[in-house]
C-alpha cells in the first residue's frame, strides 16, 4: 500500500464516522479506521487485520458470505454495495477498485446522514474512467421514473456500441482507448439534455436514457446525432483516429409495453443495427424478439447435436478437367436436427463460430473424414474447410495431427480450405500455423479466391497447394468481365504453381469454357451432388465403369 494511504487511513481517516479498511486482491484486509472496527464488532484492529474479509463475515454475520466474495472477485464493478446484518443493524459495505489490486471498503451503519448519502451515491453509482453513470444508476433511473404526462410516456433506451474501437487498443494501446472512451463520453453528453441519464455500461457500449420529447421520433434524433459524433475524428496523443457508432433504441409504448423490457429490447435492435452494417441506427420491433427467441433455442439445440451425433458429412466429388477422372472429394457438414430437418451449414456454422462450437464441431469433422476418407477404395483426396475460429485458440495443427495419427489416413491425402478470413485477423500467428500444417504433409487451399479484399498479397505469403475459383465466378461466365476474371486467377494459379478448380460447375458449357482456359479440376452439380458416405463406393465404381466405355 502507498505512503499516502497508509497516512490517510493512519490520521484523518480514524476521525471519520465512516468505516474504512484496506484489501488485497485475495480479500486480506491490511489496514482499518477505528469506526470500521466498531460496525464489525471487532474488538481491536489487530484482531481483524491480515485476516481473510470473508472469513470475518462468515463467522460473524447472518448474510452469505458467498456474495461478498464474488463481489471482491468481479472486475465489472468498481463499487458494490452489500447489505450485512449484525445484531438486527444493517450495515452497508462499498468496495472501490484501486491500484495495484488493492480495494478500498467503506462501511456505513444505516440509516445514514444526508451528505454520506450523496458521497455514495457518486461511489456507487459512477462509472470512475468517465464519470458517466453506471449499470447501478440506470437501473435505478428506469425504475423510479414517472411520467410527467399521462398523455405522453416519452421514455426511450439509446444503446450505443463503438465501430472500431477494438483496433484502437490493439495499435495504439489500452491507455489510448481510455482516452478515446472519455472523449466519447463527452461527445455523447454533448447530443443529450440535462434530463437524460447517460451510462458507460461496460467496455466500449454506452447508454442514454431519454425522457425528453415524444417518443420514438425523439429518441431518434439523439441517436443520428451521436452517430454523426461519432463519425468525426477524434484526435489522441496526436494521432488522429477513426471510429464509428452503431445504435439501437427501444421506446415505451412504440413496440415494447413494459418498462422492464427496455434495454433488453435496445439490445436487440443494436444486435440488428451491428449485423445491418454497423454506423446506422435501428429501432425495436416485436420481431427482434421472435427472432432472439429462434436464435436462443437454435443455439441450444446446436450445443445438443455433436453429443446427440445429429451431424453428418456429405461428399462432393472432384475430377481432373482433363481426362474425367476422380481425384477426390469436398466433406460437407449438414445438421440433421431430429424437429429440423437436415440443416444447411450456412444456417448454423456462423452461430457455431459465434458461440464457440464450432471447436468441437470443427474437429469432429476433420476426425470424421479422415475416418471416412480410409474407407474408400482408392486414394483419393478429401477437402475439409477450416473455420478462421478455429486459428484463434492455436490449436488447428494438434487437430489435425491428431485426426490423422487417429485414423491412419496418410497427410497428403488430406487438404484443408481455409478463406482470407484466417490470415486478415492475426496474420503473423496464421502464417506461423499454416506453415506448421503444411510441414505435416497436408495440403492447403485457397477457397472462394477473389471474393476477399487481399487474395494476391496472401499468395505471395503462403505457398497454396491449391486456388479455389468462386462459384459466383463460374456462374457469370457468359459475361465478358467473369470470363476474364475466371481465366486471370488460372493464369495465376498456373504462374504460382498452384492448382485451379472451379466450384459450382453446373453446365457442360461452363464445364468445357473452364478446361478450355486452363482450369485443372471442377465439382458441381454437372458431376454430382453432395453424396453420403455410402454412396460412394458406387459412385467410384460408375465413373470407372464409364470410362471404360468411353
Amino acid at each position: 500500500m502507498s505512503k499516502e494511504v497508509a497516512q490517510f487511513l493512519g490520521n484523518s481517516a480514524q476521525l471519520s464516522s465512516l468505516g474504512f479498511a484496506v484489501i488485497t486482491a485475495s480479500g486480506v484486509i491490511t489496514h482499518t479506521n477505528s469506526a470500521f472496527c466498531e460496525m464489525l464488532a471487532i474488538s481491536a484492529p489487530d484482531a481483524i487485520v491480515e485476516r481473510s474479509l470473508v472469513e470475518h463475515v462468515a463467522s460473524r454475520f447472518y448474510s452469505t458470505s458467498a456474495d461478498l466474495s464474488q463481489a471482491l472477485k468481479s472486475p465489472d464493478f468498481s463499487s458494490i454495495e452489500l447489505h450485512l446484518e449484525h445484531d438486527s443493524k444493517p450495515l452497508t459495505l462499498q468496495i472501490a477498485s484501486g491500484d495495484s489490486g488493492l480495494r478500498m471498503l467503506v462501511a456505513v451503519q444505516l440509516p445514514k446522514p444526508a451528505v454520506d448519502s450523496a458521497y455514495f451515491n457518486t461511489l456507487s453509482h459512477r462509472d470512475p474512467l468517465t464519470g458517466l453513470g453506471n449499470r447501478m444508476l440506470l437501473d435505478e433511473a428506469i425504475a423510479s421514473w414517472q411520467p410527467r404526462d399521462p398523455e405522453v410516456l416519452s421514455l426511450a433506451v439509446i444503446m450505443i456500441d463503438l465501430d472500431r474501437f477494438k483496433t484502437v487498443n490493439d495499435t495504439l494501446g489500452h491507455g489510448a482507448g481510455d482516452t478515446l472512451l472519455k472523449l466519447v463520453a463527452k461527445r455523447i453528453q454533448s447530443a443529450t439534455r440535462d434530463q437524460d441519464t447517460v451510462v458507460r455500461m461496460g467496455g466500449d457500449e454506452f447508454v442514454v436514457l431519454h425522457t425528453i420529447g415524444l417518443q420514438p421520433s425523439g429518441a431518434e434524433s439523439v441517436a443520428k446525432r451521436i452517430v454523426e459524433l461519432m463519425s468525426r475524428p477524434f484526435l489522441i496523443d496526436g494521432q488522429q483516429v477513426n471510429i464509428g457508432a452503431s445504435v439501437g433504441i427501444a421506446a415505451l409504448n412504440h413496440g415494447t409495453a413494459n418498462i422492464t423490457d427496455l434495454l433488453k429490447h435496445a439490445d436487440l435492435a443494436l444486435y440488428e443495427a451491428k449485423a445491418a452494417g454497423r454506423g446506422i441506427v435501428k429501432f425495436f420491433e416485436p420481431a427482434l424478439a421472435l427472432q432472439a427467441m429462434e436464435r436462443r433455442n437454435l443455439e441450444i439445440d446446436l450445443r445438443r447435436a455433436l453429443a446427440l451425433k445429429e451431424f453428418i458429412l456429405l461428399y462432393q466429388p472432384q475430377v481432373n478437367m482433363t481426362d474425367g477422372t476422380l481425384e477426390g472429394f469436398e466433406a460437407l457438414i449438414r445438421w440433421q436436427s431430429p424437429t429440423r430437418g437436415l440443416v444447411s451449414p450456412t444456417d448454423f456454422i456462423p452461430l457455431a463460430e459465434e458461440t464457440g462450437e464450432i471447436h468441437a464441431i470443427g474437429e469432429w469433422t476433420l476426425r470424421m473424414a479422415c475416418k471416412e476418407a480410409m474407407n474408400w477404395d482408392g486414394r483419393f483426396s478429401v477437402a475439409v474447410n477450416v473455420s478462421p475460429i478455429q486459428f484463434e485458440s492455436e490449436r488447428i495443427v494438434d487437430v489435425v495431427r491428431n485426426a490423422l495419427a487417429s485414423t491412419g489416413l496418410p497427410p497428403e491425402r488430406l487438404e484443408l480450405e481455409i478463406t482470407e478470413g484466417v490470415l486478415m485477423k492475426d496474420f503473423d500467428n496464421a502464417l506461423k500455423q499454416l506453415w506448421a500444417l503444411k510441414s505435416l504433409g497436408v495440403g492447403i487451399a485457397m477457397d472462394d479466391f477473389g471474393t476477399g479484399y487481399s487474395s494476391l498479397s496472401y499468395l505471395n505469403s503462403f505457398p497454396f497447394s491449391k486456388i479455389k475459383i468462386d462459384q459466383s465466378f463460374v456462374r457469370g461466365e457468359s459475361s465478358p468481365k467473369s470470363r476474364a476474371l475466371v481465366q486471370a486467377i488460372i493464369s495465376l494459379g498456373a504462374n504460382l504453381d498452384m492448382k485451379t478448380i472451379a466450384e459450382g460447375v453446373e453446365t457442360k458449357e461452363q464445364f468445357d469454357q473452364l478446361a478450355a482456359g486452363g482450369c485443372l479440376a471442377a465439382q458441381g452439380y454437372l458431376i454430382s451432388r453432395p453424396i453420403s458416405t455410402m454412396a460412394i463406393a458406387e459412385f467410384i465404381s460408375n465413373l470407372k465403369n464409364q470410362k471404360k466405355l468411353s
